[in-house]
């Protein structure tokens, strides 16, 4: 082979585990994944194998709005996104989804075609739109001067921009014209994109109701999931209490079902780490996507930053709304997610399953967030205590600076 890399070590494929096993890779693709014996009865030459503790298939985030101090709902050309990507594809995160936030209808559909053009160009695994058909009762840091009311034509604008790279837009259930005939819901699916149900304020049943609407829609042939998702289950909804049920226990009793995908902000910031275990055992890791939610702030220091129209001030690692105080967006990156998560409790198949094969799912790719022959030849390589040593991208060493 051409261009043959062989990795051994503890091997997480994103579905299953071996102890000690072997990656091969020819070029841009994935020859062969093993364990030991099975490698060397296939004939792959082991002794000049680079051995490293732990190997991952690259990370697949579908929910981010920047880093590197470069947001994507400012990010006016390709050269200041392609800073947020570049900070994360250095931690590990092969596979991004650049996240927008609610903005006028001007900016949304100017800052999806600069995306767009990324995506295209493979530097993005597609856009996803957080807003602007949300609750201003749960808008977090969303501007609530720019939600506006659920507007399928405004779906059908930003479809015709993004193409096959609209991945999600974040909607509120409850809001009247977001579910039903007509309305964005069934929109979004017929742009080829999922519905994310999020910053909602909906009561006990609402979500359910949204959810399985959603589910039965995406059923149609050509889709890009048969599941819808939930936009940082816990955050930016109403809480679960006993006496008033909110949309928290529908998300998972859906994700629970195999009928939605719910993802998780698993940074100990926005959800406490043994909850994150409870729910991946409530649920599955193949029902769970971890994200970041991450803003300009990852990968820089604490300091003054904006998410869209929002002015946001890090400290201590927390980005917060400036005015207001609600939490703003991450500041760390998926791997850092990932070495959080098990270090509350998950299993580590678990959390690299959550990160890799199910975002996967959600986009509808089968040759990324896996290690298998044919797939792309993406590879996060880690030491004993999860940080990053080196990262490929179809089979290329992705530079550290």
């Amino acid at each position: 082979m051409a261009n043959k890399v062989v990795l051994r070590g503890r091997v997480l494929t994103g579905t299953t585990e071996i102890p000690d096993g072997v990656v091969v890779l020819d070029g841009s693709r994935v020859a062969f994944v093993g364990d030991v014996s099975a490698a060397q009865t296939a004939g792959h030459e082991l002794a000049d194998a680079r051995t490293v503790p732990v190997i991952t298939p690259g990370l697949v985030d579908i929910h981010c709005h920047g880093g590197g101090g470069a947001s994507f709902p400012d990010s006016e050309d390709a050269e200041t996104a392609m800073t947020a990507v570049l900070v994360h594809r250095r931690a590990g995160t092969t596979s991004l989804v650049a996240s927008l936030v609610t903005a006028s209808p001007e900016t949304l559909l100017a800052r999806s075609a600069v995306l767009a053009g990324l995506a295209e160009a493979g530097e993005l695994a597609g856009v996803h739109l957080e807003g602007p058909f949300v609750s201003v009762a749960r808008c977090g840091a969303q501007d609530p001067n720019l939600i506006q009311e659920p507007d399928a034509e405004l779906v059908r604008r930003v479809g015709a921009v993004l193409g096959r790279h609209f991945v999600t837009m974040t909607l509120a259930p409850e809001a009247p014209g977001n579910t039903g005939d007509g309305g964005v819901t069934e929109a979004l699916v017929e742009a080829g994109a999922l519905p994310s149900y999020g910053h909602t304020d909906a009561a006990a049943g609402e979500m359910r109701a949204g959810l399985d609407e959603a589910f039965d829609r995406l059923a149609a042939p050509g889709v890009r999931s048969a599941r819808p998702t939930v936009t940082h289950l816990f955050n930016g909804m109403r809480p679960l209490a006993h006496r008033e049920a909110g949309p928290i226990a529908d998300c998972l009793s859906a994700a629970a079902r195999g009928r939605a995908v719910v993802e998780l902000v698993a940074d100990a910031t926005h959800v406490n780490p043994a909850l994150v275990r409870d729910v991946v055992e409530m649920v599955g890791a193949d029902n769970v996507a971890l994200v970041t939610d991450a803003m300009a702030a990852a990968g820089m220091p604490d300091g003054a930053y904006r998410l869209g129209s929002m002015e946001v001030t890090v400290a201590d690692g927390v980005a917060r709304l400036t005015v207001g105080g609600a939490i703003a967006g991450g500041t760390a990156r998926l791997s850092d997610v990932v070495r959080r998560t098990v270090r509350g409790g998950v299993p580590l198949v678990d959390a690299v399953r959550a990160a890799t094969h199910t975002p996967a799912t959600v986009l509808g790719r089968t040759d990324i967030g896996r290690l298998e022959a044919g797939a792309r030849a993406d590879v996060l390589l880690l030491d004993d205590e999860l940080h990053v040593l080196d990262v490929l991208r179809g089979g290329e060493p992705v530079a550290q600076s």
